[in-house]
């Protein structure tokens, strides 16, 4: 009778834990022994219990990125930066590391604008935008919008 009841409890086990529910507005990133095997859209899934894992939980509405240190070594440059992910297929290999490359990005952008020219802040933003819309693109990301502050 144990052993009945304790198989009993570890199929129920296995079969709660084949089923992924991924909530509307976020993907899962779904690896098998450390490949991508898929991404899981909104709604519930059947995974493989202990061969799958879920690795990213992507949200797609859209993140925020605040600078409160300066962003450039001459000027003091604070500011956030509204990003989302449009194709998550692409974005996952990277998206441990989007803090860094939109910081980075910026950083280069800031680096490669005159002093002289940072002065109206809309216009700065708009060029960062940009510049950093053309290396996260590639990647499956897209800055929607950048709120500088220039001191």
């Amino acid at each position: 009778m144990t052993l009945l009841s304790t198989l009993l409890l570890l199929s129920a086990v296995l079969i709660i834990s084949a089923v992924r529910r991924v909530p509307a507005g976020q993907v899962y990133s779904l690896y098998r022994r450390g490949k991508l095997v898929r991404v899981l859209q909104a709604g519930t899934h059947l995974v493989l219990p202990v061969l799958d894992r879920v690795a990213h939980k992507i949200n797609l509405a859209g993140q925020t990125l605040r600078f409160e240190e300066p962003l450039a070594e001459a000027h003091d440059v604070r500011g956030t930066v509204y990003w989302q992910v449009l194709e998550p297929e692409r974005a996952d290999a990277v998206f441990e590391q989007v803090d860094q490359l939109i910081r980075r990005g910026a950083q280069e952008a800031l680096r490669s604008e005159p002093a002289a020219d940072r002065a109206d802040r809309r216009d700065l933003g708009v060029r960062v935008k940009q510049a950093l819309n053309n290396a996260l693109r590639e990647r499956g990301m897209m800055v929607t919008r950048v709120d500088l502050d220039v001191a």
